[in-house]
């Protein structure tokens, strides 16, 4: 049997990894300034995470939701108190896409209505509902689902203004776009969308699925406007790799047995992950690290006179690059051997872990400086 051929593949078989590390099985040591689209939030094999997930494989791995899970409860609380959403209610599943899929049944269950309204070039994960809220006509149009979603442009609140009606359950914007090369909403925009959505019952979900977990400097990236969602979805640096998503619930959305489910969502080894990775975010501040990297790394890049629009918080950036010097991030992974991500035509994005060190975010800069010249 073959592998179903949809990932552009690198000819590069990684083998061991540690921290911002990765060796490939010829010996050949790389930079990840990448961490697969974020997942990497505390370091490749990081040794209490490591610890945590062999000292559970050793007791239970996986039980259903049936029982009683203690792990599950330390997770909530240790989340609750980092994010600063203690009074939330936290729903756990297994990616972005079943956290994003959940939060909108949820706003569909509080609002009895089933129309959307999501934000253009925004990509929200892969589930039919997902998909459905994701501005991509090559993923929407099998799935003839667009009808309930309206898009609107980033940052436009009177396009925003025009299709927000009574028929509107949920609208969902991700605190910092990722996909669509590193966009932000403005803190007014994201504002502003609060006090629309309370104006017209709609429940206003914040996708914090890439941006989330510190790597903008704060917890969640909407925490840099003041808001305050029903609904915060989560996933990717949530588990340093292993797959774990959530959506934090605003404490006026009261449960009731069987409105959601999930089969595999928040077993014995995903909440270990999960609460690791908190717990060395906690140790070793990784939130004010990445705020501190963040703020030398963008004050460096925007000294480069070719960059174009350099843009992001924390460790969450993405910077344009000029036409003809378009095959820069190639360059730099098989020259100079770092990984770093993009978005067509011509965006490098840079999401590395959350304890990237000066002196690794230096060693990106010479290799940029050499490509650049």
């Amino acid at each position: 049997m073959k592998l179903f051929d949809v990932y552009p593949l690198f000819n590069i078989t990684p083998e061991r990894a540690q921290g911002s590390w990765l060796w490939d099985d010829k010996g050949e040591k790389y930079l990840d300034l990448y961490g697969g689209h974020a997942v990497i939030s505390i370091g490749h094999s990081h040794s209490h995470y490591v610890k945590s997930l062999n000292d559970q494989l050793g007791k239970i791995a996986f039980y259903s939701n049936s029982v009683q899970n203690p792990i599950q409860e330390k997770l909530a609380d240790k989340l609750g108190q980092l994010s600063g959403y203690p009074e939330y209610q936290l729903f756990l599943c297994n990616s972005g896409a079943e956290a994003n899929e959940n939060a909108l049944k949820l706003a569909s269950f509080i609002t009895g209505r089933k129309k959307v309204i999501a934000f253009k070039k925004a990509f929200h994960g892969r589930t039919s509902g997902a998909v459905a809220a994701t501005d991509n006509p090559k993923i929407v149009a099998p799935f003839n689902a667009g009808h309930d979603i309206a898009f609107v442009p980033m940052n436009d609140e009177a396009a925003f203004n025009e299709v927000l009606d009574d028929t509107i359950a949920a609208v969902i914007i991700e605190g910092i776009q990722g996909v669509g090369g590193i966009q932000l909403p403005s803190d007014s925009f994201l504002q502003f969308l609060e006090k629309k959505c309370k104006e017209n019952g709609s429940v206003f979900i914040l996708d914090e699925i890439q941006c989330g977990y510190g790597r903008t400097g704060k917890f969640f990236a909407h925490q840099h406007a003041g808001v305050k969602p029903h609904l915060i979805t989560t996933a990717k640096g949530m588990g340093n790799g292993f797959p774990i998503g959530g959506v934090l619930i605003h404490p006026d959305i009261k449960p009731w047995s069987g409105m959601l489910g999930t089969t595999f969502g928040g077993n014995y080894l995903a909440s270990v992950a999960g609460l690791a990775v908190l717990e060395v975010m906690e140790k070793e501040n990784l939130i004010h690290n990445a705020a501190v990297q963040g703020d030398y790394w963008i004050a460096a890049l925007k000294k480069y006179p070719s960059l174009k629009d350099v843009r992001g918080r924390g460790l969450m950036i993405g910077f344009d690059l000029p036409e003809e010097k378009k095959s820069v991030r190639n360059d730099l992974l098989q020259k100079h051997k770092i990984f770093t991500g993009e978005a067509k035509p011509n965006t490098i994005r840079l999401l590395p872990s959350l304890a990237l060190t000066k002196e690794e975010a230096d060693l990106f800069l010479t290799a940029l400086t050499e490509e650049l010249k």
